[in-house]
């Protein structure tokens, strides 16, 4: 069989560079077999992040080709044919070793997700009712298996790394989607998105929902809805006049932040004093 050649970004947070790798083909194989390969030989400090080896993990995202996907479920017969394959950490994150990212921002967003609060037990043994189509709403965000690869595709983070302060990303935004619309859910976050997490942001390019492997329709059932909830919260001259004759409030981003396990979101002025990590571009040295 003909060789394959394997581009692959080698450097540390202080810069690095592309190196070459030649080896053989073998039939059915993933990229990820090939880069346990060069582990095996040329390269054995090449740092490289995966667990499952099934595409249910989500540890082994990478750029293959220009391109977010999964190591594990990108064969290389899907590859073109004769031409290198450029395999690239994750553009939006920081990074650590070779193809392995800093991916902690995420954790850090979703530490600010305020939790599901259950309304009242519908029955005196503590049991609820629930229509099954509530149910089954957000059952395709519960796919969600957490590669971020949705994170970094999006270009509000992506090309403007001063955003990450107050922008939670298409992967938090699915996190919002479930909880708003659970039919048990008796919090409101609509503020929240709309003052502290950037919703107004996304222009619904669905390039998150193009390279999410789970297939979730993050753009459609899950951007669009939540933006069209807080339009309605914040302009909607119905829903205005309603709060007014019934003497109802909505909840501030204060008051729903608080309930987070974080307990507060970024304020605008943490979003003045925040420090942003520098990020790597694969060739291109770091700066601050």
């Amino acid at each position: 069989m003909a060789d394959v050649t394997m581009t692959v970004w080698r450097g540390d947070p202080s810069g690095g560079a592309f190196a070459d790798y030649v080896m053989p083909s073998v039939e059915g194989e993933v990229v990820l077999d090939v880069l346990h390969r060069i582990q095996a030989g040329p390269a054995p400090d090449l740092a490289c992040r995966w667990n499952c080896k099934a595409g249910k993990c989500g540890s082994c995202s990478a750029e293959i080709n220009g391109l977010p996907r999964l190591m594990c479920m990108t064969r290389m017969d899907d590859l073109p044919e004769g031409e290198p394959v450029v395999v690239t950490p994750m553009r939006t994150f920081p990074i650590i070793r070779d193809l392995v990212t800093d991916v902690s921002f995420n954790y850090e967003m979703a530490r600010q997700v305020p939790p599901l609060a259950p309304r009242a037990p519908d029955a005196p043994d503590g049991t609820f009712r629930m229509m099954q189509v509530d149910v089954e709403r957000g059952q395709e965000f519960r796919k969600c298996i957490e590669c971020f690869m949705c994170q970094d595709v999006c270009h509000v983070i992506r090309d403007h790394e001063e955003n990450k302060a107050h922008y939670a990303g298409p992967r938090m935004f699915i996190r919002y989607m479930e909880l708003e619309s659970h039919p048990l859910d008796t919090n409101d976050r609509r503020e929240l998105l709309r003052q502290r997490m950037g919703l107004g942001l996304c222009n619904i390019t669905k390039c998150c929902t193009e390279v999410c492997p789970e297939h979730i329709k993050i753009t459609d059932n899950a951007i669009i809805p939540l933006k069209e909830r807080v339009v309605d919260a914040s302009y909607d001259p119905v829903a205005w006049l309603g709060r007014k004759i019934l003497r109802r409030t909505k909840r501030s981003a204060d008051a729903a932040a608080a309930d987070a396990p974080a307990f507060a979101a970024p304020t605008p002025a943490d979003e003045l004093t925040a420090t942003v990590t520098p990020t790597v571009t694969p060739g291109v040295t770091a700066s601050s």
